[in-house]
């Protein structure tokens, strides 16, 4: 089922039941043409097939998780291995693929909740999971994550929308300007599984302190690009727990901006390096490697198989948390 929350200054939201899936973010350009600026399908049917997580909410664990398998306070779990012999956004029956109660609080938000068996996809303890979508009266698009279980377990949530700020279906984002606040990266190995080091974005292809385009350094050849066929990267943010900017990426043809923040210590960034033309969107034309970029903050990957890392871990009697913001304007001050 869809449903659509509309916000005083322009913005709005279509989603969906299935996933949580989010099918359009319309927001204006600098001339105020307004257009949708995720990848999106035409029917709510397709949302209902396999897809790569358009606008979907991520769960239980977003990331990939080595081998498929964790253990936590003594007990060895194994998931789903879904990722060859690992593990990705939850599994293969994920919240991503799963039907969420939706509570329409008003014109400009809803609840969504889903409560996950304990087992699920080989996850310990029943999860009570609630995220709330607002649109603000300041064109932000803000989503609040909040979770409970019964057993010790891990948990990273995350929307998986994938944005054009050119509008859906308008080609290549590789002009985008992006910049991210963040002087740390993960190093991954050829699977995308992080080896536990930590490595200063300094002389690399992953430095977008200073603003540049996607697509200026995306085939450098450097190994974190290169395995991943592109960008598909988890920066390390500062340790506030506190709401933040972490990312802005423009785009000087429409002049459309987006601002994110967020509560969360990572952000991933991914340039859409698998998209191959297989998929139609709802402007009708494919969908081809680079036509879109997801800024998706997080904890980071195989975080319960990472000491080092900041923990994933939620206990009965705490309760998840977690906030982000997508704010859009124009370089006009639309």
């Amino acid at each position: 089922m869809l449903y659509k929350l509309q916000g005083r200054s322009g913005l709005s939201v279509e989603f969906l039941d299935i996933g949580g899936c989010v099918k359009s973010i319309i927001t204006p350009d600098r001339s105020g043409h307004a257009a949708n600026v995720v990848m999106s399908f035409a029917t709510e049917a397709e949302y209902h097939r396999d897809h790569p997580y358009f606008g979907a909410l991520v769960g239980r664990f977003s990331g990939r998780i080595a081998k498929a398998r964790f253990a936590l306070d003594g007990v060895e779990y194994s998931l789903s291995a879904n990722n060859g012999r690992n593990h990705i956004a939850g599994g293969a029956q994920g919240f991503d693929k799963k039907i969420w109660s939706v509570e329409v609080l008003s014109e400009s938000s809803a609840k969504l909740t889903y409560s996950s068996p304990d087992g699920d996809e080989g996850y310990p303890g029943k999860l009570d999971v609630s995220v709330t979508y607002s649109v603000t009266n300041d064109n932000e698009f803000q989503i609040d994550y909040e979770a409970i279980t019964d057993k010790p377990t891990v948990l990273n949530l995350t929307n998986h929308s994938y944005f054009n700020l050119g509008g859906e279906g308008s080609g290549t984002v590789e002009g985008h300007v992006l910049t991210v606040n963040a002087d740390k990266v993960i190093e991954v190995d050829d699977e995308l599984i992080p080896t536990g080091r930590i490595l200063d974005v300094v002389e690399t292809p992953l430095d977008f302190r200073t603003p540049h385009t996607i697509g200026a350094r995306i085939r450098s050849g450097h190994p974190l690009t290169k395995f991943a066929k592109g960008y598909d990267c988890s920066f390390v943010l500062d340790g506030s727990k506190n709401l933040r900017v972490v990312a802005r990426a423009y785009d000087p043809v429409t002049g459309r901006i987006l601002d994110v923040q967020t509560t969360e210590p990572s952000l991933a960034f991914y340039s859409g390096n698998f998209l191959n033309g297989s998929l139609i969107g709802a402007s009708g034309r494919q969908y081809r490697q680079g036509d879109a970029f997801t800024l998706e903050p997080r904890h980071l990957p195989d975080s319960p198989n990472q000491p080092s890392f900041p923990t994933t871990t939620l206990r009965p009697g705490e309760r998840y948390e977690a906030t982000t913001i997508y704010r859009f304007s124009t370089d006009s001050g639309r």
